[in-house]
């Protein structure tokens, strides 16, 4: 069994953040099992549901998504990690149309890879 380190866990939320900066959507799935659940109130207009499972679903959300999202960017905020649970979360902020948003995805890990995902999406950001 696999389990992540903290700094394990802190080097996937940078290669995240960038993944999605290239739009880089095999680099996102990379990490993820293939029986992978994702939830997301962003996806019911792409996925017609919240709750995306497996990878080929996931596949087909993104880069629906990302067509809609010319030039989305992230900036990482924060890493918070906790190893024993096996747990990432990622708050960073989305760049997109000249707007930036306030978000954080919560992705949990088993052997190695991430089986669970949810993102949450807040208040504008002002700064």
């Amino acid at each position: 069994m696999t389990t992540l380190s903290r700094s394990q866990l802190q080097a996937h939320a940078h290669a995240w953040i960038s993944a999605w900066n290239r739009a880089d959507v095999d680099a996102v799935l990379a990490t993820f099992a293939e029986d992978a659940e994702f939830t997301s109130a962003l996806a019911l207009p792409y996925a017609g549901t919240s709750r995306v499972r497996g990878k080929a679903a996931l596949r087909r959300y993104w880069e629906a998504a990302l067509a809609d999202r010319p030039g989305l960017r992230f900036e990482l905020v924060a890493a918070i990690c906790d190893e024993t649970a096996q747990v990432l979360v990622v708050h960073y902020v989305a760049l997109q149309g000249g707007r930036r948003t306030r978000a954080c995805e919560i992705m949990q890990f088993q052997d190695g890879v991430q089986v669970r995902g949810e993102a949450l999406y807040g208040a504008p950001d002002s700064t």
